[in-house]
């Protein structure tokens, strides 16, 4: 095969630096991916030759993947809108850099200033990174207002003076909160996107393999919030303790060598185990075992 011949077979995916970079890689290792860093090295190593990686801000992915000096990355749903960059979406992956659940780009204010809603900011001034997603968002409430570029340390300018409110990014609102501001509206929910550029995506082996991509990722963001349970169940309680069992599909059920005593294995929401488990020892089971999920496809 020619190197021509050979580039044409590999995939060069985007991962994103920064705050979504560790949560990233993880999410690739559980799917088999092992990405290998290499201090103040932009091109980490995978364990896949059909893959080269690179690390990239995640604001500059979208103009990467629609240039085609990528293929395929991770970026927001927010950085896509901002950018306007023309690529195919392949799917939305919630997560981010503490928990599976979307983010939001917030109006903030100071804790004790008088603002209690967008409008009253009406010839203010408004700090953030996100400038024309924040900007179309004032002129959409037609609300005329100064939005001005934030190069860091956001949530300090209303602080110390700089602005009147800012647009930033939060997931639990706990840095806002910290920084004695108050959230007055949602401007944007955002979420981690799978994005690849549309040439790249016209090619069937490399559709093929970005495909691969999006499946396993996405079934480890799946297992996240669920749990195995297996349990030894007595034949005479099987209908009982087979009520209690919400689960993704039909439990599965098999005999044991004692005829009187069946296998129950299923998978069901994390959160509920804590309360389940005690019903379940009540209504009879025994040897439950509780196991983490790496993927459910």
């Amino acid at each position: 095969m020619s190197q021509n011949e050979n580039n044409q077979r590999q995939i060069k995916l985007g991962i994103p630096k920064g705050s979504l970079q560790d949560s990233t890689l993880n999410l690739f290792e559980r799917c088999g991916w092992k990405v290998r860093q290499h201090h103040r090295n932009y091109f980490p190593e995978i364990n896949d030759p059909d893959i080269t990686c690179r690390l990239c801000r995640v604001q500059e992915i979208p103009h990467y993947i629609q240039d085609g000096i990528l293929d395929v990355g991770l970026t927001g749903k927010d950085w896509l809108l901002e950018t306007g960059a023309d690529v195919h979406v392949v799917s939305d992956l919630v997560y981010s850099k503490v928990s599976n659940r979307p983010a939001r780009w917030v109006l903030a204010v100071a804790g004790d200033s008088p603002y209690q809603k967008p409008e009253d900011l009406a010839g203010k001034r408004i700090a953030t990174e996100l400038l024309g997603v924040t900007k179309k968002y004032f002129a959409d409430l037609g609300i005329p207002v100064d939005v001005f570029y934030s190069w860091g340390a956001t949530e300090a300018k209303v602080v110390e003076g700089l602005a009147d409110a800012i647009v930033e990014v939060t997931e639990t609102g706990t840095t806002i909160r910290a920084h004695g501001l108050r959230i007055i509206d949602d401007v944007l929910v955002t979420n981690t996107q799978l994005i690849a550029n549309k040439k790249t995506w016209e090619d069937p082996w490399k559709r093929k393999k970005i495909q691969q991509i999006d499946l396993l990722l996405q079934g480890a963001l799946r297992a996240d919030d669920l749990v195995g349970l297996k349990m030894n169940v007595p034949g005479d309680k099987q209908e009982d303790i087979l009520s209690l069992l919400p689960s993704l599909n039909s439990p599965t059920v098999s005999q044991l060598k004692d005829s009187h005593w069946l296998a129950v294995e299923i998978v069901v929401d994390r959160r509920i185990v804590r309360d389940l488990i005690p019903q379940l020892v009540d209504a009879g089971a025994e040897g439950i075992i509780e196991y983490s999920l790496n993927k459910i496809v």
